[in-house]
């Protein structure tokens, strides 16, 4: 199916989150909290456990009372409007399917809730199925479907009440990797084709880079960065979303010479060079995305003894010995096993590929 283009950066905002903040037993989870999402986008909230995403999730939807900001939706102010009534749906993590309705039953739930006559539900409820491609499984109970089915008949019942937005908190968890991969083409492309507003909850990058036209990156309660897959791995604005999203080569150094915008960078594997802003001693952090690397000398030249080789099918990941929490990968593609491990090997990169940012306390 084609989808329809991803919004431009300046539409009109669609969701708007100001202020919000949220504290659980004196513990603040979540201050100044600011979140806006355009109509039709698809957008991911990334980061580990514990950083506040579901928190988020939950207020937006209304089954969380913030406790200070408002809350936004196409020009309506919902900040203290019950759930049932936000027309938001929710796809949750373990689905919330009734076990002893059949498929049928269970699209049809959500109907019967908002009052639609019983006459006019069989014919929306065929629709639903359809859209997910589970028509033929209309009449079986829930408990008889595999986890991939489960998903698409939450997904159904979520969008059977055309809701204004749709929130999902991890859908794809409990599915094995093959089958959760097509799983979030087959929901992007019908997302995209009924040109819905979601939002998705995951803690899996792979995930949120392949579902999102962009990704708000938390960490402790708060967004990192907010910008599209392709400028959250290429640019990241911090060595937290440069490790947590997608892999990298990270070594820790200090500045020895600034001149300008050129820095010349002394670590424990030799001197870097990177562009940047930083004071001569500035204690930083060098970071490399690993296919940008080669093993071969660059404008940026290690020589370490290998410490690990991954062969990983069409692409293989060589490891330098470094010490303490300093990383250096390489990704080829291909497989090599010419180089063993101890043996020394020459990493090398462009100064326009390097990062650098402030070391992390």
């Amino acid at each position: 199916m084609a989808g329809s283009a991803a919004p431009e950066p300046d539409q009109r905002k669609y969701l708007d989150v100001v202020g919000v903040g949220k504290a659980f037993k004196g513990t603040t989870v979540m201050s100044g909290m600011d979140f806006r999402v355009a109509k039709g986008e698809l957008v991911s909230l990334l980061g580990p456990s514990g950083c506040g995403k579901t928190t988020l999730l939950r207020i937006i939807a209304g089954l969380t009372l913030a406790d200070k900001g408002d809350v936004v939706l196409d020009g309506r102010a919902i900040t203290t409007v019950p759930a049932h009534k936000r027309n938001i749906s929710v796809v949750f993590q373990s689905y919330a399917l009734f076990p002893h309705l059949t498929v049928s039953e269970n699209v049809a739930f959500g109907l019967r809730a908002r009052g639609m006559a019983k006459s006019d539900t069989p014919g929306k409820v065929a629709e639903a199925l359809e859209l997910v491609r589970m028509s033929d499984f209309a009449d079986r109970p829930v408990a008889a479907l595999s986890g991939g089915q489960q998903q698409r008949v939450a997904v159904a019942r979520a969008l059977i009440v055309d809701p204004v937005l749709l929130l999902l908190d991890e859908p794809f968890s409990a599915l094995d990797r093959k089958l959760r991969e097509t799983m979030q083409v087959e929901l992007k492309s019908l997302l995209r084709d009924r040109g819905m507003t979601a939002i998705f909850v995951t803690h899996d990058q792979e995930e949120a880079m392949g579902v999102s036209d962009r990704i708000a990156v938390m960490n402790a309660g708060r967004i990192e960065q907010f910008a599209s897959p392709s400028e959250l791995y290429a640019r990241p604005q911090s060595p937290f979303v440069m490790d947590f999203v997608g892999l990298s080569t990270h070594l820790t150094g200090t500045v020895a010479e600034a001149n300008g915008e050129r820095l010349s960078i002394d670590t424990d594997y030799g001197r870097l060079h990177a562009n940047g802003q930083f004071k001569q001693g500035s204690k930083v952090m060098v970071g490399v995305r690993p296919e940008l690397i080669r093993n071969a000398p660059g404008e940026n030249t290690i020589t370490l003894p290998l410490a690990e080789l991954m062969l990983l099918g069409s692409k293989t990941h060589l490891y330098g010995a470094t010490k303490t929490t300093d990383r250096l990968l390489c990704e080829l593609p291909g497989i090599h096993t010419e180089t063993e491990r101890g043996q020394d090997v020459t990493f090398g990169w462009s100064v326009a590929n390097t990062l650098v940012y402030e070391a992390p306390k």
